[in-house]
């Protein structure tokens, strides 16, 4: 089942995986794991940014009429 999150609490995860690159649980055997996953992560957050932004194309184009 896939689990739905906001933008928000995608955000966070990211945050919360980018500092563990620099904290002192940082270790090279996982670093490759925890990579891919803020990877695919940041991706996940651009496609819906992206959505995000053409709904709001969307409602400026109908308001603007």
């Amino acid at each position: 089942m896939k689990e739905n999150k906001t933008l928000n609490q995608k955000l966070a995860e990211l945050e919360k995986s980018t500092e563990w690159f620099y904290s002192e649980e940082f270790n090279l055997d996982e670093a490759v794991k925890k990579y891919k996953e803020a990877i695919k992560l940041a991706t996940d957050l651009k496609k819906d940014l992206d959505e995000l932004k053409n709904e709001v194309e969307v409602l400026s184009v109908d308001f603007s009429k």
